[in-house]
């Protein structure tokens, strides 16, 4: 590429669910001058969810996303719970929680092994057509593929059991489940979550002895650059710890320090949002602390999710063998909370094991098989629901009106709360990596890299309406030049 290019864009990026691509502007010296995430595809669910049944939406959002469906299942359904005041008996939260933990493992071992872990098991340099899960089983071998497959299969598995479909499960609905499961599928989901606890066990001593081992991840994890101090956000139940499906919405400050411990319904009281004209994203930020730009530290409203901030937030993890791993994850930082934004990886697997530790624990508990799985329905009204998503906090704020019909729909996901985040950690990797104009596809992919640590979901996260921002469309010649620009 010649170094008189002032523009370069990275588009599609790959290996995440949705479209987006990145926007590289260069200098003079063909330096970076600045770089912009863009996401210019739009769902719209917000809208046209409007005048439908209440109890329609855990199936009509789900649809937003392919990858995390169940995340939307659960989070819709919770908000119906709240709006219909009518939360789950013990029995219908634990088939939730079965279902939900069952899915964290299997999401997580998508992206540590098909999307993410390929820039360091084949490398970052490796010809595009090698860098995917073909090739991660080319550098790990045949029989651990086989075992990523398998287990891959055992997560939608329980998923299927529980929910009634491997994908786009059906079973939560307002007040608990539609259904239990019967002895044999206890069973049969025993066996696979005695497994999968032991698979997890192996991946964390694979990424130990790979990837901390990989010179490229050495060099990432550890730049300051890729470390923003930001505050983050996560929920954890009573006793501290990391809860997936349900606890009090804790922030931490830059320092670690508690910012705010909230029930989930009031999470909303926490938060600002606003739209950039560049992208069809909100970017939420921490209302009593304001948008100060897409800057780092205690004085900007920047916050993360996720699971580094899970392990930011979190006292423990709350299972024996994710503990410890956590202990250990610390213990190479020197304690917390973590910045590093490649440590994102680390955390990941450490949160795979727990799930797949919390699902064992949960199909030995007596009371999933027998108590009612549902509670009466109230009066419709307004509520919250919140939950962790694999990619960090999701939340589902619905309005009914007495008839049980969807007045207004707010959803703020995961990849949402993100996104001010992976801007700069976009930002920063460009400019380490684009030097005098200079750029291969390696270099491209080590950009991409950046966003990849936090698995993001465009196609979830966009939900600024058109008319609430403005459509710009620019025409470049060759040369860089701007031959036309038409606003809306």
């Amino acid at each position: 590429m010649s170094e008189t290019v002032k523009h370069i864009s990275i588009d599609p990026i790959t290996r995440l669910e949705g479209h987006g691509r990145i926007e590289l502007f260069l200098d003079e010296d063909g330096n970076l001058a600045d770089a912009f995430f863009q996401i210019p595809e739009l769902r719209g669910f917000e809208r046209f969810c409007i005048g439908r049944q209440g109890e329609d939406m855990p199936q009509i959002t789900e649809r937003i996303c392919g990858v995390c469906p169940e995340a939307h299942h659960f989070a819709s359904t919770k908000a119906l719970d709240a709006c219909y005041s009518a939360p789950p008996p013990e029995r219908g939260k634990r088939l939730r929680e079965l279902l939900y933990n069952a899915y964290i493992f299997s999401d997580h071992l998508l992206h540590f092994y098909y999307l993410g872990g390929p820039d360091y098991f084949v490398g970052p340099y490796a010809p595009p057509g090698e860098r995917n899960i073909f090739g991660v089983i080319g550098k790990v071998g045949l029989e651990l593929g086989k075992e990523v497959i398998r287990h891959r299969g055992y997560g939608q598995r329980i998923i299927e059991i529980v929910g009634g479909r491997p994908i786009h499960p059906v079973s939560g609905i307002p007040g608990g489940q539609s259904k239990g499961i019967t002895e044999e599928e206890r069973v049969e989901i025993a066996k696979m979550a005695a497994s999968a606890v032991e698979f997890a066990r192996a991946s964390l001593e694979i990424f130990e002895t790979k990837l901390l081992a990989d010179e490229t991840y050495k060099r990432f994890v550890s730049a300051e650059a890729q470390a923003p101090p930001t505050y983050y956000m996560g929920l954890v139940d009573d006793n501290g710890a990391i809860d997936f499906y349900d606890g009090k919405v804790r922030v931490v400050s830059p320092d670690g320090r508690e910012f705010a411990l909230v029930e989930a319904g009031e999470v909303l009281s926490l938060i600002e949002e606003r739209t950039e004209p560049w992208t069809y994203v909100k970017i939420p930020y921490l209302k009593d602390i304001g948008w100060k730009g897409f800057i780092a530290g205690k004085d900007s409203g920047i916050y993360r999710v996720g699971p580094l901030a899970r392990l930011n937030v979190c006292e423990r993890v709350g299972t024996p063998y994710a503990d410890e791993a956590r202990e250990a994850f610390l213990d190479h930082f020197g304690g917390g909370p973590v910045h590093a934004t490649f440590a994102y990886h680390w955390a990941r697997l450490i949160e795979m094991l727990s799930a797949a530790e919390r699902v064992a624990a949960i199909i030995d508990d007596p009371g999933l098989m027998e108590g009612p799985l549902r509670s009466p329905l109230g009066e419709p009204g307004e509520g919250v629901g919140v939950i962790e998503a694999a990619r960090g906090t999701l939340i589902h704020h619905y309005k009914l009106d007495g008839c049980g019909l969807i007045e207004s729909v707010n959803l703020i996901v995961a990849t949402t709360h993100n996104v001010a985040g992976i801007s700069m950690s976009i930002k920063e990797m460009a400019r380490a990596v684009v030097r005098n104009g200079k750029v291969d596809q390696g270099i491209l992919n080590l950009v991409e890299m950046a966003f990849r640590n936090y698995d993001p979901c465009l196609a979830c996260a966009t939900h600024a309406l058109p008319g609430q921002m403005p459509l710009i469309v620019q025409v470049w010649d060759a040369k860089g030049r701007v031959l036309e620009r038409i606003e809306r």
